[in-house]
């Protein structure tokens, strides 16, 4: 048949076409004209694009991906030049794809989806761009619940919109701020949609714990949240939710009461937060145990939820319509069943909030489903393609996210990996039985091994027994939990909702079960340090071009994924790092980082040690060799120099004696008058620099690297002279 020949012919075409071009001449198949003459060499390129001109589209994607990581990258705001050079490109791109001959239209293509990618965050970023709180605020805070989490010391946290601050003008005003709830909370349970007043603490969000570390006030600005905090005092209730407003998160809050009523304790709140996104109810324990246990991203909502939904309703419906005989001979069952399971996913990517991993999985799902719509392969890179291209268009920052990363390398790798396991099954060579075994050991192997170094990179540790973990409850996650929910839902007109919330409730308790018990083994969990900063792009371009690029030249793919494993130990962490407020300092050491207090900066701390591959408490590293003498005036050695750490009004006090007796002098706070000469890291330096590293110069000296950089999410940082001035003598500045 024609439609099956036709791939064959053009391989075969294409063999003569390369035979022809290696000659040194690229042939002109347009019928404008003669052929044109290129050099071999320079040809080449141009005909290793032409002969994968069948996967394209899925390195298109890649190189849109790369532009992207590019912008993001840059080491500053991308002036107006740059903007308009990348925007030259593409213009050069597209003409050269829809005019030039055909060998050289891939790389059109290939220049116009690179710099379309890096154009894309720049214009979300001016879109998304909102006020940010300038200094700290304490007083009356108003505004609408828009959402409901627990923040990491396990305490409710409210997401706030339509903001009203106390001797604040509405252009200064953040559009969002988020608080967490503290103290006697028994006035009032909050519920999406209320208008609500509470008195907090507000603060500006933070920059990196540490210079190339996790920045949170770049997240902020995308979400256009301009403040955190927290409060100690109850929160009152303004304004009931408006008719027609945050239907869903109501909606949302009330199948969650739903499914706790019927699932009591913990078993309960996983339930909810598997099946709708609220894990306001878990607690942090149990976040705690499916995090070392690798199952965390059962709670994530991410493709495998969604996945397991779709088809499951899916299978319904045809099965539903297979049992009526004379509508099943009149309707094509299969595409009903995908038109219905796209707004069934449509509604659970509303309900479970909308997150980034929904997002990209409810993208992956409509992709795959409109293909069977349209007749056409449901699993392929191009599904993956179309999903990634779609959802950095839409959210680019969600490149640098943990959850993107990971969904999109488990599920690259799994229809690269079940591709390839479908050819041994189409030839017979496994045996009928063993099949459903091997697809729920290998997704589990191919989706673990595919996550886990940007899950290593990410959260600097490795679960050891996760794939055990995940061959025990992936089942039920599939089997139970997702389609026990939606027949729930089905059931609860007619009152018998709580059959299959019984079974969902064994499923939930096993998975638990499951958790903590691997949690709790030795060994469970091992730290990993923080990768070189080239190791991740080196092993996502690697992996991905062995995957994408056909022929053997997809092996050139394999070398530059280990190059990537091969620096990840080359990072070089700093011998001293002193936070962003001077409040606390950590000393590298024989033994792991010391830190200079054993409380305060809760989350630098543990930044600090996760990056190092510690699994250490803040208690457990002050108390580590490094620095002694009273909490006020914490004494260290650090590259043959004496330093001190002063805080609190004691240490301020000390002020004048630490700078005629040390070298280093941090302050926890502001200096009003220092002594003249004294070598001084104050919070007016800090202001200007953010977290500070610092390493020993190779030529002697000390060189110090700032936290803070000059991107469209950071206050304006002062002139790089201006902070290399303020650094005390034998002190260099390095930027990253």
């Amino acid at each position: 048949m024609p439609g099956e020949d036709g791939p064959d012919l053009r391989r075969f075409a294409g063999r003569i076409y390369a035979r022809r071009a290696g000659k040194g001449k690229v042939a002109d198949t347009s019928t404008a004209g003669a052929p044109l003459a290129v050099p071999g060499r320079l040809a080449a390129p141009f005909h290793a694009l032409e002969s994968a001109r069948g996967h394209l589209f899925p390195l298109a994607a890649i190189l849109f991906g790369l532009g992207v990581g590019l912008w993001f990258a840059w080491p500053v705001e991308p002036g107006t030049q740059v903007c308009a050079g990348m925007a030259a490109l593409a213009v050069l791109g597209l003409a050269v794809a829809a005019l030039a001959p055909d060998p050289f239209r891939p790389a059109g293509a290939a220049l116009l989806a690179l710099a379309l990618g890096f154009l894309a965050p720049g214009l979300r970023a001016q879109l998304q761009a909102a006020p940010v709180l300038s200094t700290r605020y304490y007083g009356a805070v108003e505004g609408r619940i828009v959402e409901i989490d627990r923040s990491g010391s396990d305490a409710m946290r409210l997401t706030l919109d339509r903001v009203v601050l106390e001797r604040r003008a509405a252009a200064e005003t953040p559009v969002r701020v988020r608080v967490s709830l503290h103290g006697g909370q028994g006035w009032h349970a909050p519920q999406p949609g209320e208008v609500v007043i509470l008195t907090a603490h507000l603060a500006p969000p933070q920059g990196p714990a540490e210079p190339g570390g996790f920045d949170f006030r770049r997240m902020a600005f995308f979400d256009q949240l301009g403040a955190v905090g927290y409060s100690r005092t109850p929160v009152l209730l303004l304004e009931p939710p408006a008719a027609g407003e945050e239907w869903i998160g109501r909606l949302r809050s009330y199948f969650s009461a739903g499914i706790r009523a019927h699932i009591p304790g913990e078993a309960g709140a996983f339930a909810s937060g598997a099946m709708t996104g609220d894990r306001s109810g878990i607690s942090q324990a149990t976040v705690e145990a499916l995090r070392d246990s690798s199952l965390a991203h059962i709670l994530a909502i991410s493709g495998m939820n969604l996945a397991f939904l779709a088809a499951f309703v899916f299978a319904l419906i045809r099965g539903s319509i297979a049992c009526i005989p004379p509508l099943a001979l009149r309707v094509n069952a299969k595409k009903i069943a995908a038109f219905v399971s796209i707004f069934v996913a449509l509604f659970y990517l509303l309900l479970s909030g909308s997150n980034v991993a929904t997002e990209r999985a409810f993208v992956m799902t409509c992709v795959m489903l409109v293909a069977v719509l349209l007749d056409r392969r449901a699993l392929t890179l191009r599904s993956a393609a179309i999903a990634g291209v779609v959802m950095l268009t839409l959210r680019p920052e969600s490149l640098l996210a943990p959850g993107f990363q990971m969904s999109m390398a488990a599920t690259v790798a799994l229809i690269a990996g079940f591709q390839a396991l479908d050819r041994h099954m189409q030839h017979g060579r496994l045996p009928r039985w063993t099949v459903p075994v091997i697809t729920l050991v290998a997704s589990s192997a191919i989706g673990g091994s595919a996550t886990a170094p940007y899950a290593a990179a990410h959260f600097n540790r490795f679960a050891d027994y996760g794939l055990l973990a995940n061959l025990l409850t992936v089942p039920a996650m599939g089997v139970a939990i997702m389609p026990m929910g939606v027949l729930a839902f089905l059931l609860a007109p007619f009152g018998l909702a709580f059959l299959p919330l019984w079974v969902m409730g064994l499923a939930s308790e096993w998975i638990l079960f499951v958790a903590y018990f691997v949690a709790e083994f030795d060994g469970s969990v091992t730290a990993i340090p923080a990768p070189h900063r080239l190791a991740l792009p080196l092993i996502t371009l690697g992996g991905l071009w062995l995957i994408a690029w056909p022929g053997r030249a997809r092996l050139a793919g394999l070398a530059v994924l280990l190059g990537g494993l091969a620096v990840w130990p080359l990072a070089s962490r700093p011998a001293l790092l002193i936070s962003s407020d001077g409040a606390l300092a950590g000393l590298a050491g024989p033994e792991g980082r010391a830190l200079s207090a054993p409380s305060g900066g809760g989350f630098t701390a543990t930044t600090w040690l996760e990056n190092d591959g510690d699994l250490a408490t803040q208690q457990q590293a002050a108390a580590r060799p490094g620095f002694d003498g009273p909490r006020e005036a914490r004494r260290f050695a650090f590259a043959g120099l004496s330093g001190v750490v002063l805080s609190g009004g004691k240490g301020e006090a000390l002020l004048a004696e630490a700078c005629a007796e040390h070298d280093l002098v941090i302050l926890a706070a502001r200096a009003q008058d220092p002594p003249p000469g004294c070598p001084l890291f104050d919070q007016s330096l800090l202001a200007m620099t953010g977290a500070l590293a610092l390493h020993p110069g190779a030529q002697g000296g000390v060189l110090v690297t700032p936290a803070r950089d000059a991107r469209i999410w950071s206050p304006p940082p002062p002139d790089p002279a201006r902070i290399a001035g303020s650094l005390p003598p034998g002190f260099s500045l390095r930027l990253r």
